[in-house]
């Protein structure tokens, strides 16, 4: 069963693999928010963000034939987004091999001021940490999907997610860890 609504999945993929642009058009309207909001948490500015939705839907109507309906279309269409949005990392050479600032951790009282919401604490982490972080916490991948997409090992996601769950935590303050 689709997470999103897409009335006949399968008729529309068969008409899709047809050639048939208003089945195409169907599966974009129907995934577009979520590609959209998939590449905006990973990527920083929303400019690539357009780009990578606009990339994933070329890279849906080029590839919809090869697309066995072994899983559901929103599996499928969710990880050409997410291969996308790293690609875009990678492009914007974002990837920060330093990944997490060495960035001194602020004393009690100032964390005070640091307090925020999560999105605004996500959005301070580098980019690739905060890819790894959506991927996983959200999205739902293992750490091998996020290790074989960023071309990177089993145990770079893991300390990734570790160190930026850690990173949050202090950024948040005492209600993350309550």
């Amino acid at each position: 069963m689709e997470s999103f609504p897409l009335a006949n999945a399968d008729a529309v993929v068969a008409r899709a693999r047809s050639g048939d642009p208003e089945a195409l058009e169907q599966i974009f309207r129907a995934f577009q928010t979520p590609v959209y909001n998939l590449a905006r948490r990973i990527c920083r500015t929303v400019e690539d963000a357009e780009d990578v939705l606009q990339e994933t839907f070329l890279e849906v109507a080029k590839s919809i034939r090869r697309y066995r309906g072994d899983g559901s279309l929103w599996a499928w269409v969710r990880t050409i987004a997410s291969n996308k949005a790293l690609m875009r990392l990678r492009r914007n050479k974002y990837r920060d091999t330093d990944e997490l600032h060495d960035e001194v951790m602020p004393t009690r009282r100032e964390d005070r001021h640091l307090r925020m919401d999560l999105e605004a604490a996500l959005e301070r982490l580098p980019e690739t940490s905060r890819a790894v972080v959506w991927l996983h916490d959200v999205e739902g991948y293992t750490h091998s999907e996020i290790g074989a997409m960023m071309g990177k090992s089993v145990s770079f996601s893991k300390s990734q997610l570790a160190r930026a769950h850690v990173r949050l935590r202090g950024w948040l303050g005492e209600e993350a860890t309550a």
